[in-house]
């Protein structure tokens, strides 16, 4: 395993290369002289700890566990730990970092990988996810410190320690508190007919999200009894990943007609994400989009936001994001509303901690989000959060029923006023890095050495961006912003109406009938062939894997 912004995550097992005892102990070893390093005052502040509920039996390991490990080998160093006594959320930790002035946290969790998996998230007291240099940095230090401390292994040093703290009840009521700020029609939701089904996938998220709806005065969701309560075994699904749509969802459906639900909620294992469905008056499903609820929570939250702040100069102080491998309606919005929009490179660490730049500097961040159905609805949690995008999506939904509209008709709606922004998406998993490193050769040296492909399908490629080696041809120093990403691989291809960002795991053609301006609604450029409308077509990734 080798220490990154993402922190770590393997499976977990005996061995160097598992999530285990020794190796959580290593990290936090590691973590702890790298703090000790960065903050004077990390014996007054202390970090915070939570974990999911994974655990793997045939070796012992468990999130609960290795959360208690992890504060042991703090407290041995006389460090104050606020570690909750049961599971939460993922977003409950960055919001304990920022809420509490602590210098870090850690969340045990591998939020909706394979159930053997496990993870251990980092947050900075910046209240969002570390970047570089600090992995570099915690990384040097855990190979200084593998020799594990005499105490760490005792986690009886935790019972009765005064630097033993349980931030849970006092977290819960005030996250919740805070939550209800962005409640904008409270008389609504007492009122709304709307029914809702939720499911947690066997993780972490019913309670929370039930305190949430009452937090807004929607009656709570019904909850699919058979993923309501954690699993580690997740034996309803194949993979607990509500982003894998229909085949996660089938029972929830199922409840949802047999209670006439419209609308279902379900967020992964550590409740970070959401996934929303509707259903539609053919009686079918529509499973939403990442970018598709993307777009819809970022209409409602502007929306919402302008009704109380009438003052158009406001707008110069106001801010929407999201990541370069997702859907540019935002950035359609914003051009034609007059706020601002930034794109960032892949992954919600860079969101947040662009974010807390802007609000340090007395800016207001509406909203982030990205197309693998994460999204940061309220900026005092400065990462991905599955449980205020459900319950704001549920008051979205309430509201609209009030105009006789649903969410599909809404989204329809947005498109017609800021252009068409859809999206047809697929995957594979490849973890020989050698065949990616050739897949993405081959991207670069299509038909001779350093050439692009120049089509995609029947569509004309117009401008290549390759963040990995840090080109993009539209741009007259065919520099690409944003900056040069290492170490994976990442490119964006612009088509004639075309996008295609494609990524080490991921391959996804964004198709857009883009109304006829002098620039594509997508990613701005200006046209020199002209932008009209096209008919959804079965796009060819250049790698020849087909959607």
């Amino acid at each position: 395993m080798q220490f990154g912004t993402a922190g770590l995550r393997a499976a977990m097992g005996a061995g160097i290369s598992h999530m285990n005892d020794l190796t959580i102990i290593q990290t936090t070893q590691g973590f702890c002289r790298y703090l000790e390093k960065q903050f004077s005052d990390l014996k007054q502040r202390g970090v915070v700890i939570s974990f999911d509920a994974r655990a793997h039996p045939p070796s012992g390991g468990n999130s609960r566990r290795f959360a208690r490990l992890a504060a042991t080998t703090f407290v041995c160093q006389g460090i104050p730990v606020y570690l909750f006594s049961d599971i939460t959320p993922t977003p409950f930790v960055p919001y304990t970092v920022l809420h509490l002035k602590l210098c870090a946290g850690i969340m045990i969790t591998a939020s909706h990988n394979p159930k053997q998996d496990n993870g251990y998230k980092v947050y900075w007291d910046n209240g969002a996810q570390i970047i570089s240099p600090h992995d570099k940095g915690i990384s040097q230090a855990i190979e200084e410190n593998l020799e594990p401390w005499p105490q760490a292994w005792d986690d009886s040093l935790l019972d009765g320690s005064p630097l033993l703290h349980d931030p849970s009840a006092s977290i819960n009521n005030d996250y919740f508190e805070e939550l209800k700020k962005y409640c904008f029609h409270r008389s609504v939701n007492k009122e709304t007919m709307v029914k809702f089904v939720h499911t947690s996938v066997h993780g972490v998220g019913h309670n929370f999200v039930q305190a949430a709806f009452k937090a807004f005065d929607l009656v709570p969701p019904e909850a699919v009894p058979e993923q309501k309560d954690p699993d580690p075994e997740f034996p309803t699904v194949k993979y607990p990943n509500p982003e894998e749509g229909k085949g996660v969802l089938t029972l929830s459906f199922a409840l949802a007609d047999k209670t006439k639900a419209k609308i279902v909620l379900a967020n992964d294992p550590d409740a970070d994400r959401l996934a929303v469905a509707e259903k539609q008056e053919s009686g079918e499903w529509r499973v939403f989009s990442g970018n598709e609820l993307g777009a819809l929570l970022g209409w409602w939250l502007f929306t919402s936001w302008k009704e109380k702040n009438q003052d158009r100069s406001a707008l110069k102080d106001t801010y929407m994001m999201s990541s370069t491998v997702s859907s540019k309606i935002l950035r359609a919005i914003a051009l034609k509303e007059g706020f601002h929009f930034e794109e960032t490179l892949t992954g919600f660490k860079w969101m947040g901690n662009r974010a807390k730049q802007l609000i340090d500097q007395g800016k207001t961040v509406l909203f982030a989000f990205e197309e693998a159905i994460g999204y940061m609805c309220c900026p005092f949690v400065l990462d991905k959060d599955g449980v205020s995008a459900a319950v704001i999506s549920a008051e979205l939904a309430s509201f609209l029923a009030t105009k006789n509209l649903s969410l599909s008709q809404q989204l329809k709606a947005i498109y017609v006023e800021y252009g068409y922004h859809i999206t047809k998406a697929s995957y594979f998993i490849c973890y020989d890095q050698g065949t990616i490193k050739k897949l993405f050769e081959n991207l670069r040296n299509y038909d001779g050495k350093n050439n692009y492909p120049k089509t995609c399908g029947k569509f004309k490629i117009s401008a290549i961006r390759d963040l990995t080696t840090g080109y993009d041809d539209s741009q007259s120093d065919k520099k690409a912003e944003p900056p040069v990403l290492k170490p994976g691989q990442d490119s964006t291809e612009h088509a004639d109406s075309v996008l295609v960002p494609v990524s080490f795991c991921r391959h996804a053609a964004f198709i857009s009938h883009v109304p006829p301006h002098q620039f594509c609604s997508i990613c701005f450029l200006t046209s020199t062939i002209g932008w009209q409308p096209r008919q959804l077509l079965s796009p060819l990734c250049p790698c020849a894997y087909a959607f």
